[in-house]
């Protein structure tokens, strides 16, 4: 009988993992030192510590990077849902957080103000992030609502909009994030969501 055939070999060497985490991790640090405009390709590779080509061999350019590389903050830590949802807000608005405190506004201001003309990075940050960050939360509050833990007509969209928009709303007045800030933001959700004590 005929031996089977060997699967093929997938051409060129495996992408490197370190690598990986270099290039985003350094595009994020850059992001929020230098803010979007001034951050470049070169400097990434530079802090990276590769090579430009190898950059440009996983991201076309620099929206695609930036994009990636805010994926990565927002989504690779946030926090799973544990099914109490007080723990979930407050976990939840404390990892957006620290995303931003990493980050800063840098991208925030990208898409207040550059939206016309960086339409690409605007729309892969909404996609691979902004939107994803959103649902955790409506996540969250849709489960409780399903187990009876808030009213059954609770308006889930404009709670999530509530937590969001609490972040812009101390950051752009300057105010200070004391400790208790995500307790007491998840707190007026919960109330305004009516959550039963046992939620």
């Amino acid at each position: 009988m005929a031996s089977p055939p060997r699967p093929a070999r997938p051409r060129g060497r495996p992408r490197s993992a370190d690598v990986d985490a270099a290039i985003l991790d350094a595009a994020a640090a850059l992001l929020g030192e230098v803010g979007y405009s001034a951050m470049s390709m070169e400097a990434v590779a530079a802090r990276a510590g590769v090579a430009k080509p190898t950059v440009y061999l996983r991201y076309a350019g620099k929206a695609e990077l930036v994009a990636a590389a805010f994926e990565r903050l927002r989504m690779g830590g946030a926090p799973a849902l544990s099914g109490d949802l007080r723990t979930d807000l407050v976990a939840q608005l404390r990892h957006l957080r620290s995303v931003f405190d990493r980050v800063g506004m840098s991208l925030t201001g990208v898409c207040l103000a550059e939206a016309e003309h960086l339409p690409d990075l605007i729309a892969a940050l909404r996609e691979r992030s902004l939107h994803p960050g959103r649902r955790l939360l409506r996540d969250a509050l849709e489960a409780a609502r399903d187990r009876g833990g808030i009213a059954e007509d609770a308006d889930v969209a404009t709670a999530v909009e509530m937590c969001v928009g609490a972040y812009y709303a101390r950051h752009l007045a300057g105010d200070p994030f004391d400790p208790g800030w995500e307790e007491r933001v998840a707190d007026a959700t919960l109330r305004a969501v009516g959550a039963r004590p046992s939620s």
